[in-house]
């Protein structure tokens, strides 16, 4: 009889491994080669992308990168391996962590999680709202793994946790810390990455996933309409 061994896989977008021009170009060519990231059609794309692009941005980014660069690494998987720790803990299951880009990548996580046994697996990309360009995208990366494998776990994929209480109140809990550190603005913004509005035509829900989270966030808090604004 199969065992059923649970596990989870946290996802995030990536990063460079260093904070150098070289490290940033390898790192930006897989993000922006990803199909669910620009769909422009790949004759058009690749001489942009290697010929303008990676040459001009990269060390302009590394620049930035460095700026922000802990003693550990890269503050998204200084403070990504800190969640997946405090997960596994609390849930005393195998947690591994994946990046869509770069390292450590999902095969790794993968890899691991297969070693350890695990026959049921909970991915949990940590996207709070859904997008075909982020969700989706970590979607592709698992499915291209498990090409690869002759034995499959069972699979429960989080699509998205914009309204989850937990998280609504995690987003209370930080606005009302920085209100009584800063005191109660006029105005709060909500500001979201934004996707190409053609992304939202075809049918990407990611602008509603948004606007529930933020509606459900001014509830909430108790705001009126007028004291809280939506931007992207």
């Amino acid at each position: 009889m199969r065992q059923d061994k649970p596990g989870v896989l946290l996802v995030n977008l990536g990063t460079p491994e260093a904070p150098t021009t070289a490290a940033v170009k390898r790192y930006l060519k897989q993000f922006l080669s990803d199909r669910r990231v620009v769909d422009t059609p790949r004759w058009l794309w690749w001489p942009i992308l290697n010929g303008v692009i990676l040459p001009i941005r990269s060390p302009r980014v590394a620049k930035l990168y460095a700026s922000v660069w802990m003693e550990e690494g890269s503050p998204l998987v200084v403070y990504s391996k800190r969640q997946r720790n405090a997960l596994a803990a609390r849930l005393d299951m195998p947690v591994e962590l994946g990046m869509s880009y770069g390292n450590p990548s999902l095969k790794s996580a993968l890899d691991s999680l297969m070693a350890q046994g695990v026959t049921r697996l909970i991915v949990l990309p940590l996207y709070p709202q859904f997008s075909c360009s982020t969700v989706a995208a970590v979607w592709d990366g698992i499915t291209q793994v498990f090409a690869g494998y002759r034995s499959l776990p069972s699979v429960q994929f989080i699509r998205d946790y914009a309204t989850h209480p937990a998280y609504i109140a995690a987003l209370k809990a930080s606005v009302e810390r920085s209100f009584a550190k800063h005191g109660k603005p006029d105005l709060l913004v909500m500001s979201f990455h934004g996707i190409p509005q053609r992304f939202a035509d075809q049918g990407d829900d990611y602008p509603l996933r948004c606007r529930e989270t933020s509606e459900a966030l001014i509830a909430a808090l108790g705001l009126a309409d007028h004291e809280a604004m939506l931007t992207f």
